[in-house]
């Protein structure tokens, strides 16, 4: 794929924006709607400016390559459940006993030879550019600024390629960057990641780290990026696996690092241990600004490019966005590496509203009893799937996952608190809900049984079970039951929070009759007629060894935590638009949204007197 744009063109029913737009909130907003219409397109913003600097670009910005489903299967070249089955057969090789087996055999070998990258002495067309030392400026390049509060500009797109103070690993992986200034930049690798274990060897050893930034080329380095991959296997050698081609590598200018050859821009440099400075916030893909915390700093060297090099980008917040694509590749890609571990794993499904860490959905052969809960701890014990936060199994008599309804009305038809395990374990460094960082609480459910036997014993109506709930605590403002012909319905409420709901819950217990999964929410920024953003909020707000109890119903504290939690960190705020800037855009004629697009995405900021 050498040129991207004229691929996308061909075969991604590009959109080009020849408006020139702002690289702060203009150009990250139009792209943000568009990934969230049914018939997502990708984009070119071919004139880029920064007004605040009063540049104009001469490097258009590419956004939304993984705009929907069928394209992403466009860029892998076949499904990924085919990739899957592939990768399934590998694993499955054993020594061949005779010459038919061998001969059998030959085809998968002769394609293992593409797997390994395949390193060049001469320079690649991302190196026909070179800018020294004492020219770098990053302000020259279109680095967009998404949301309001981003402590600044941030790279969300760069391939950021680390190797091991031996040399003997390389990695890459997918994390944003911050602009401090016009040679430096914010590296955000988490403490869990490989380019932060590399990190760890050369503060050890009071050394510098190289590090060599791309961006651009084959839209499948930036996918490989962020794959799951066991610690020490670089990922160029799954590109090779999925393209069935050799990654073509250059060394970079001033380290021994090894590139794609074809990527558009390439930006190296060095990182000093001893020097480490705060990055962000940012609004990340959880929907949530993540927040200040000190991190390494890369100084620019060199930047190298292509003579006319595209600035590739993503945009990052409230679902759904492009990750949820990359995320679906994903997830059927590794579905048999997670079978080595839980062989009786028929399926998995992470919904893109529960930003993948927070929510799996499993589906699996059961032999005996607690067979669940054992998957449960092996996905918590396994690689990324340890972040998970919370992970639901049913078993193979279950709908499809993906169906969203039908799935629902099953596991509720099966859930009793006996089958609920609440534990701690690790999670991701985005998740803001637990009383720490890095470690949390984790909910398990077993659906696997058959359905429970008693449902509510005296259900009400909304208006009924409201009027109720308000003559014990007047802050209980509105109310909605979803899934009221399944066993365990769902109720939610919506409070102006003055005192812990975990008192309310209590207050509540004479109301056990009518209730039997009770959901609290703030009233601002939720609407109980969107169960899409419902879940979305519920997943990203809890930390189950402190938010949920089992008596005397099953119920969730969803709420914003603050001291009358006992919750002492920072709580940080809601990605939301610029309402200025969605106006200028609907008066361009660049985004076509009405009230109830903004408020079924969550854009704006709604429910607040």
């Amino acid at each position: 794929m050498e040129n991207v744009v004229e691929w996308l063109q061909e075969n991604g029913n590009l959109k080009i924006v020849d408006e020139p737009l702002d690289i702060e909130l203009e150009i990250p907003h139009v792209a943000y709607i568009e990934v969230k219409k049914g018939e997502s397109r990708p984009i070119l913003f071919t004139h880029p400016i920064s007004k605040s600097r009063g540049i104009e670009y001469d490097i258009p910005v590419l956004m939304n390559i993984f705009a929907n489903k069928e394209l992403t299967e466009k860029i892998f070249a076949k499904h990924p459940d085919e990739i899957a089955q592939n990768i399934g057969q590998l694993l499955k090789l054993k020594p061949p006993k005779g010459w038919r087996d061998k001969l059998a055999m030959l085809p998968q070998l002769v394609a293992l030879k593409n797997v390994f990258p395949k390193r060049s002495s001469s320079r690649g067309v991302c190196q026909e550019v070179i800018i020294p030392k004492e020219r770098v400026d990053l302000d020259t390049l279109p680095i967009l600024t998404t949301w309001s509060e981003d402590g600044g500009p941030f790279i969300t797109m760069g391939q950021v390629y680390t190797q091991s103070l031996d040399g003997e690993m390389s990695n890459v992986g997918m994390y944003r960057l911050q602009q401090y200034d016009k040679n430096h930049l914010g590296m955000h690798w988490q403490i869990h990641k490989d380019s932060s274990h590399f990190f760890d060897q050369y503060q050890k050893a009071g050394k510098k780290m190289p590090v060599t930034i791309a961006i651009g080329g084959d839209p499948l380095y930036i996918w490989c990026g962020q794959a799951p991959l066991p610690y020490g296997m670089f990922e160029m050698m799954l590109y090779g696996f999925v393209r069935n081609k050799n990654a073509r590598l250059v060394k970079s200018i001033t380290n021994d690092i090894y590139i794609p050859r074809d990527v558009d821009i390439v930006i190296e440099g060095f990182v000093d241990p001893s020097n480490l400075k705060i990055e962000g916030p940012f609004g990340d893909h959880t929907g949530y600004y993540t927040l200040k915390e000190p991190y390494p700093v890369m100084e620019v060297e060199t930047i190298t490019m292509k003579k006319s090099p595209v600035f590739q980008a993503t945009v990052v917040g409230k679902p759904p966005l492009e990750d949820k694509y990359m995320g679906w590749a994903t997830e059927r890609i590794f579905l048999p590496l997670l079978q080595t571990t839980a062989p009786d794993l028929i399926d998995y499904y992470m919904p893109e509203n529960g930003v993948f860490h927070n929510l799996i959905l499993a589906k699996m052969k059961t032999h005996y009893k607690g067979h669940a809960q054992q998957f449960m701890h092996a996905f918590w014990g396994v690689g990324q799937m340890s972040f998970v936060k919370h992970a639901i199994f049913v078993g193979e008599d279950a709908p499809e996952l993906e169906d969203d309804w039908q799935i629902a009305e099953h596991i509720l038809n099966r859930l009793t608190p006996k089958k609920i395990l609440i534990t701690q374990g690790i999670i991701d460094a985005l998740d803001h809900a637990s009383d720490e960082t890095l470690v949390g609480g984790k909910l398990g459910i077993d659906a696997t049984d058959d359905e429970v036997e008693e449902g509510v014993s005296e259900p009400l109506a909304d208006q009924e079970l409201l009027k109720l709930m308000q003559e014990i605590d007047s802050d209980i403002h509105n109310l909605k039951q979803y899934m009221t012909d399944t066993k365990n319905p769902i109720t939610i409420v919506a409070v102006d929070k003055n005192i812990s709901q975990l008192e309310v819950i209590k207050s509540l217990e004479p109301l056990a009759p009518h209730i039997k999964i009770l959901v609290i929410v703030d009233e601002q920024n939720n609407d109980l007629e969107n169960p899409y953003m419902l879940i979305w909020r519920v997943a990203n707000n809890i930390d189950a060894s402190r938010d949920i109890v089992t008596a005397p119903f099953i119920a969730i504290d969803a709420t914003n935590k603050n001291s009358l939690d006992g919750y002492t960190r920072e709580w940080p705020g809601d990605t939301l638009c610029d309402k200025k800037t969605l106006e200028i855009l609907s008066q361009k004629g660049l985004i076509d949204i009405d009230d109830a697009f903004i408020k079924k995405f969550g854009l704006l900021e709604f429910g607040v007197e």
